[in-house]
């Protein structure tokens, strides 16, 4: 079992910045990827951007060069800087995790809204 909780959601203009923060309650190590998802208001939940456990990264079309993913394995922490944030970026925010047995885990969720 792996509690994540995220951070760092809140209210930015346009063209803005915004780091979100994932914690995991134990070792990211363990964990072969993790990710990011979004939500927006009567839509599905798509996939922002991934780091598997080597490091290796993917992201959505419509975040990249504007998006990164990171992870500190030492605060077992995952983070997504965003920048050049657009209105279509609103959305809640979601931290998501796999491991090797297959389980999937899910934080609760952070609002972020681009808005002037």
């Amino acid at each position: 079992q792996v509690q994540l909780v995220e951070s760092g959601g809140g209210l930015v203009q346009p063209g803005g910045s915004l780091r979100l923060s994932c914690a995991a309650s134990r070792s990211i190590n363990t964990l072969n990827a993790m990710g990011w998802y979004r939500q927006a208001p009567g839509k599905q939940r798509e996939l922002v951007a991934r780091i598997t456990r080597g490091g290796s990264t993917n992201y959505a079309d419509s975040v990249k060069g504007r998006f990164t993913i990171t992870r500190d394995s030492a605060k077992n922490t995952v983070y997504l800087r965003m920048n050049s944030l657009k209105p279509e970026d609103t959305a809640v925010y979601y931290c998501n995790g796999a491991d090797n047995l297959g389980f999937v885990y899910w934080g609760q969720g952070t609002q972020v809204t681009v808005s002037s």
